[in-house]
Order: structure tokens, then C-alpha cells, then sequence
């Protein structure tokens, strides 16, 4: 993903676009089986905890998308990492709120802020590496 030239990181490449993809996909599903299988078997605040999952899915997996397309002209190895603390982030915090509004296991809320601080040390990453590109620029 950073380094085109490099065979060592097309492998993260591929994992990287096809978790965009992916995530992409399964957020647009789950939002549209919360807007209408959901909407008659949960409350109004497993509802909101879905919808909050869904638009948090989505959010990084547009970063993550980002992440790709930055990738593209850089060559700093703090990206790769970005991208699997998006990945890690959605799993985490995203899966979490999905299975606390479809179950109400109340523990879940526990893992949701582990994610969290993937998505913020993603962005932070992903700052540095903004950084990095412009000093190089320069």
C-alpha cells in the first residue's frame, strides 16, 4: 500500500482495499436492515446505538478509503498501520455497538471505547504521516 514498488507491501494492499470493500459493503447493509428489519424489534435506544454503529462504520471506511488513495503517492510505513487501526477500530467499536443493540449484553459497552482509541490513534497516525508528506515536500 505504501511503497508500490515493494513486493513486501502488496499483501497489505490487497488486505487494506478489501477491507474497504468489505466494510463498505456490510455497513450499507446493516444500515438498511436497521432502517427495516430492526426498526419494529428493537427500542429507540438499541436503534440509536445501531445507527451510531452504522454511521462510525462508515466514517472509517471512508478514512480507511482515503488511506488507500494516500498510500498511493507515499511511501511511509505509518499508513499500513493507519489502515489496520481503522480496520481494528470497526471491528472493536462498531461490532460492539451492533452486538450490545441486537443482544442488550450491557458488557459490550466495555470493548466499544477499546475501538475508539484505535479510530484515535489512526487519525493521530494519520497526521504524522500528513506531516512527514510535507516536509518532504518542502
Amino acid at each position: 500500500m505504501i511503497n508500490n514498488s515493494s513486493p513486501r507491501h502488496v499483501p497489505h494492499q490487497r488486505i487494506i482495499l478489501l477491507s474497504v470493500a468489505v466494510s463498505g459493503f456490510v455497513c450499507i447493509a446493516l444500515g438498511a436492515f436497521g432502517a427495516h428489519a430492526l426498526q419494529a424489534r428493537l427500542d429507540e435506544q438499541a436503534l440509536a446505538v445501531w445507527q451510531t454503529a452504522v454511521q462510525y462504520q462508515m466514517f472509517q471506511t471512508l478514512a480507511l478509503f482515503g488511506v488507500v488513495v494516500f498510500g498511493q503517492s507515499s511511501r511511509f510505513g505509518l499508513l499500513t498501520m493507519t489502515a489496520y487501526l481503522f480496520i481494528v477500530g470497526i471491528v472493536l467499536f462498531c461490532g460492539s455497538l451492533y452486538l450490545l443493540a441486537l443482544t442488550g449484553m450491557s458488557w459490550m459497552g466495555a470493548i466499544t471505547p477499546l475501538g475508539g482509541v484505535c479510530f484515535l490513534l489512526g487519525w493521530g497516525l494519520l497526521l504524522v504521516c500528513f506531516f512527514r508528506a510535507q516536509l518532504e515536500r518542502d
